[in-house]
């Protein structure tokens, strides 16, 4: 999120910002919004812009950018304020009453930061990659399954590109795309855009068509086979970002992935059910579990992408049985204002140059002026995506 946004306060929702800056009026209505809502706004300077009718409240905040900003309430009882700028793309956010963090009821609603809330799409140069056109449609589709490793029940989305359904004996390369803390297997398929993202890369020939699958890697909802719960210990070393993870913490989702999920999916799908065909990438969370599950298991995936969640060094490559041999692509993205933040750990251009120079097919991304964000793993996608099976 953007830590370089400052709250604003009441009095100046509407008017100055600063004695030398006006918030410009060009606000029209967000793209996520609910049919009919006009509120929330958004402005060509990437300004956010909402409005509650909570006539009893003695205190109405928006809460986005991990700033609130308090709203001032009108006549007939409906509070309205305006953030700071935003960075281009997706954003979550909230609307805090007397207390009480509620999503906005005029907007869609997307399961992120633990929850499901309110999201909001700030117009971004480069969005029309991720923009829905007049092309060849695949479909993201709604699957439920049961796993043996789990004794439950599950659900995922898995994209089928355009034409899937026509020539019943083309078979297809297979990417497994997981998603970030806090967020589960509708964030690629919603707040990403992946089917669209996929859908226009095809059509303009930039990528080869191939499947998607989008499932919940959330790491605490795992238990092993005889019922006991994968509990979090210690921080092995060298392990990154201050959480406390056991030893084989990608134990239960590594698991039901392999044993159960990429089975259903050879089994239900037209893939072509061999690791030099099959993937794994993610973000953030998911992308740590793409780096541990890549580097033992190389012989399932031959291609990782890793969005903001760490890189692959030389050195963990030579050390992990079978990777140098069976990996076939590494991709290592940031936005850069993680990079400015420092919070990758050491700087991973240099460790993924390192890897490059062995001979591995390894490649560096970073997403310009984003952060740990949307919009530096929706440009990944897009980049990873053009790397595939070519």
């Amino acid at each position: 999120m953007n830590k370089f946004m400052y709250a604003l306060t009441a009095a100046l929702c509407f008017g100055a910002i600063s004695a030398n800056a006006q918030v410009k009026e060009d606000f029209v209505p967000s793209p996520n919004n609910q049919s009919g809502k006009q509120y929330p706004m958004v402005n060509s300077e990437r300004r956010v812009r909402v409005k509650i009718n909570a006539p009893d409240a003695k205190s109405v905040k928006l809460d986005i950018g991990s700033k609130k900003y308090d709203l001032v309430k009108g006549e007939d009882g409906q509070w309205t304020g305006t953030s700071d700028p935003q960075d281009e793309g997706f954003h979550y956010y909230q609307i805090n009453i007397d207390g009480a963090d509620v999503p906005d009821p005029s907007t869609m609603y997307y399961y992120g930061c633990s929850r499901w809330g309110s999201g909001i799409d700030v117009p971004a140069a480069d969005q029309d990659f991720y923009q829905l056109k007049d092309v060849p449609q695949g479909e993201i589709r709604e699957i439920y399954y049961w796993s043996d490793y789990n004794k439950a029940m599950r659900h995922c989305y898995v994209y089928t590109p355009a034409g899937y359904d026509i020539d019943k004996d083309k078979r297809y390369p297979v990417l497994y795309l997981q998603h970030g803390g806090g967020e589960s297997e509708h964030g690629w398929a919603q707040q990403g855009k992946t089917g669209i993202i996929l859908d226009n890369l095809i059509a303009e020939g930039k990528a080869l068509p191939f499947i998607v699958v989008m499932d919940n890697g959330t790491w605490m909802s795992f238990k092993r086979a005889d019922g006991s719960s994968l509990a979090m210990g210690p921080r092995r070393p060298g392990q990154g970002g201050g959480m406390n993870l056991p030893e084989d913490w990608t134990e239960g989702f590594r698991n039901t992935l392999i044993q159960d999920i990429v089975p259903m999916i050879d089994n239900r799908f037209r893939t072509i059910a061999d690791k030099d065909h099959r993937a794994l990438a993610g973000l953030s969370m998911g992308a740590m579990e793409t780096k541990e599950i890549g580097l033992r298991r190389p012989d399932v995936f031959g291609s990782l992408g890793i969005f903001s969640g760490g890189t692959i060094s030389a050195e963990e490559a030579a050390a992990a049985p079978g990777f140098m041999k069976n990996n076939n692509l590494t991709f290592v993205s940031y936005g850069s204002r993680e990079i400015e933040g420092g919070r990758q750990g050491g700087d991973p251009k240099q460790i993924t140059d390192g890897l490059a120079a062995t001979g591995c097919n390894a490649h560096y991304y970073v997403s310009d002026q984003t952060a740990h964000e949307w919009q530096s793993w929706r440009r990944s996608l897009y980049q990873f995506a053009q790397l595939l099976w070519k």
